[in-house]
This record gives structure tokens, sequence and C-alpha cells, in this order.
């Protein structure tokens, strides 16, 4: 239709106001998620937030109580979970012990009418992608840890299913094994262009894979936006905790001038920090402010705040100090280092710019 817009595309998965309960427990509440096609989006959280209950609904696994799914704009709620075309890799693999390698990744192959020659193809190019030529006739039990999760892998994106569901999937891997699946996986979703909603309670597994994070707490979704945004500009105090572990830093705003606010601190230093909206004076806020955006030693950006460095992890080429600013408020700072390590005891100076703090409301959500 000339001089019409697009019409938008269909989400590949679709939540709208999904609400799971157990009995008088709400373990999801009014989630409502877009994923569009070909992205990576990972729901984040700590144990008990809902985000394994979401996936298990999108599965198929868990009914839920009202709301709706769609997967691939059709509604799923009522299809069973072997109709809906997804793909599952699960923390603990559930590879099936006493068949090979080929038979494992086959599995879903024989159930969908593909022939032979067919299936013996796609599982060949299957186990090429993730990187375990010549396996087929392997056990599980032939295999490593991180073998086993790329069979598992295999098994999930051989019948090319339209959404890839990840669990947790490098939790019982070693800190090595998980970082270089965490690279394997992100290759193998940008190489098949396949949508995937991945599971974890990691932040950095969160920030290094995903186009989209959900982050998740009590059942309902905090924030959602990419990486940068949910870092950068946490929504609320949880957020900027649980992600990155900032610092917040309670007081009550001292001026506004332009877009800047004073803000005296409770624990007795004044700074400031960028207003996006005007705040009356007086008004409780916290300060969000990273660890990396201070520099330690340094007088860089207008504000500067001293205290007592009460512990020092030296990490090589940069160290991490707890620093008593005063009324035992411990600010961790996390720089480069360019000079002599300071000690348990010494004083510090952190310079940094208010363009580097989010303010939140007496609410704990973010200015704006």
């Amino acid at each position: 239709m000339a001089g019409g817009s697009p019409a938008p595309e269909v989400p590949t998965v679709g939540l709208d106001k999904v609400t799971v309960s157990y009995g008088q427990f709400t373990a999801v509440r009014d989630f409502s998620l877009a994923v569009e096609k070909g992205s990576f989006v990972t729901l984040l959280g700590p144990s008990g937030c809902g985000k394994t209950t979401i996936l298990r609904s999108i599965a198929g696994l868990v009914e839920i109580s009202s709301g709706q799914i769609s997967i691939g704009g059709q509604r799923v709620d009522d299809v069973p979970i072997n109709k809906r075309n997804i793909g599952l890799v699960f923390q603990n693999y559930a590879l099936f012990p006493h068949k090979s390698v080929f038979d494992n990744v086959a599995f879903g192959l024989k159930y969908r009418a593909v022939s032979k020659p067919e299936i013996a193809r796609r599982v060949g190019e299957a186990l090429e992608m993730v990187r375990l030529p010549g396996s087929e006739k392997k056990l599980p039990s032939q295999l490593s840890g991180g073998q086993q999760q790329r069979i598992a892998l295999a098994r999930a994106i051989v019948f090319e299913p339209t959404v890839l569901l990840l669990d947790e999937p490098l939790s019982a891997l070693d800190a090595n094994m998980r970082e270089e699946m965490r690279v394997e996986i992100k290759k193998i979703q940008k190489a098949t262009g396949i949508t995937a909603i991945f599971v974890t309670h990691d932040q950095e597994e969160a920030l290094s894979m995903s186009d989209q994070i959900v982050v998740m707490n009590a059942g309902v979704a905090e924030q959602v936006g990419t990486p940068a945004e949910v870092y950068d500009a946490p929504a609320t105090a949880f957020v900027a905790d649980f992600l990155g572990k900032a610092n917040v830093l309670p007081g009550s705003v001292d001026k506004m001038e332009g877009q800047i606010a004073t803000v005296q601190l409770d624990a007795g230093q004044a700074i400031r920090a960028v207003s996006p909206s005007p705040i009356a004076q007086g008004a409780r806020v916290s300060v969000v402010v990273r660890p990396q955006k201070l520099a330690v030693g340094s007088e860089e950006g207008s504000n500067s705040l001293s205290g007592r460095v009460v512990s020092t992890s030296y990490l090589g080429a940069s160290a991490v100090y707890e620093i008593d600013i005063g009324k035992e408020t411990i600010v961790r700072a996390n720089t480069l280092l360019s000079g002599p390590i300071l000690r348990e005891g010494e004083t510090a100076r952190l310079g940094f710019a208010p363009e580097g703090c989010v303010l939140l409301d007496a609410g704990g959500r973010r200015v704006v």
C-alpha cells in the first residue's frame, strides 16, 4: 500500500501478561515480553525469581494460570511440548546414557518423518557445528562435561527449531569451560540465526552474550533492555545491585542547577549527579555509581570523595578497593593500576563525573 508504513514483524516468541501460580504462591506475575526473530534474550536474576518458570512455560512444561504465549505468531498455551517446535538445552544435559552420540542427536528427527539419509546428513552437520565431528559412535560417558553440553546443543538445533531455550546450560561446567562454551553458544546462535532465550543467574554471562536482558525479581521484570542499558542506566535499586554490584549511596537533594543535582549524602559528603528532570530540594534520592566509574587517586571529573581503604584486592592490571567514605558507608572502586597499590588504612581519593551517576527516587526507581 503506497505511503503506508510496513507492518511490524511478529515476534518469534510473545508473552502477554503471563501469570503462573501454584496455589497461594505466585511464581510469575503479569509478565510480558516480545522476542524478535534471530535475537539472543537472557532472563537474569537470583534463584526463585521466576526466570526458569517462564522458560518452562514457553516450552510447555509448566501450565500458565493466565495470559497467553505465542510462538511464531501462533498461540500455544494449550499446545503440547512436542508440537511447539522448540529446542531445549538443560543444565544437566539430559542425554540418554545408553544411546550413542548419533542416536542422542538424531532423537528429535526420528519423530518428524525425516528419511534416514537426511537424518545422517543433519546429524553430521550439527556435530560439525559444535566441533565434535566423528563422535557419532561414542557414548555420553566417554565425553567430558563440555563435550556432553555440545552434544545437548547439537540435539537441540538439529531439527531447526523456531526457538532455542537454554536453562542455565553452563552452570555445571568449570570456569574455563564455561567461558569457552559461552563463546561457542553465541557463535552457533549467530551462525544459525536461531532465536534463543537463555536463563542464568550469572551477570557476566548475561552481559557478554545477550542482545537483550530481562532482569527478574520476585516474579516480575524489573527492567528489559540491552546490556548497556541495564548496566549503565539501571531502572531500579535492585537492578543496580544485582547487575554489577553498583554503589547505591542515599542522600537528599541540596540544590538543582540545570540538569545537575547536588546531593548531600547521608555519609556526610556531597556529590553532583545528572538528573533528567527537576527534583525538589530536600527530596530523598540515592546516587548509583558503578565501581568502574571511580578513578582512585585522581581528581578526574567534578566529583570527589575521600575515605579510608578497608580492603584491597589485587587483580594484576587492576585492583578492587573497598573504601569507607564516612559513617561506615563502604564504596567499591574497580580501577586500573597506574601507580603503587593502596593498602588497608591508607586514605584514598575518588574522582568521577556527574554523567557517570544515575539517580533513584525515594521509591528506588530511576529518575527520568
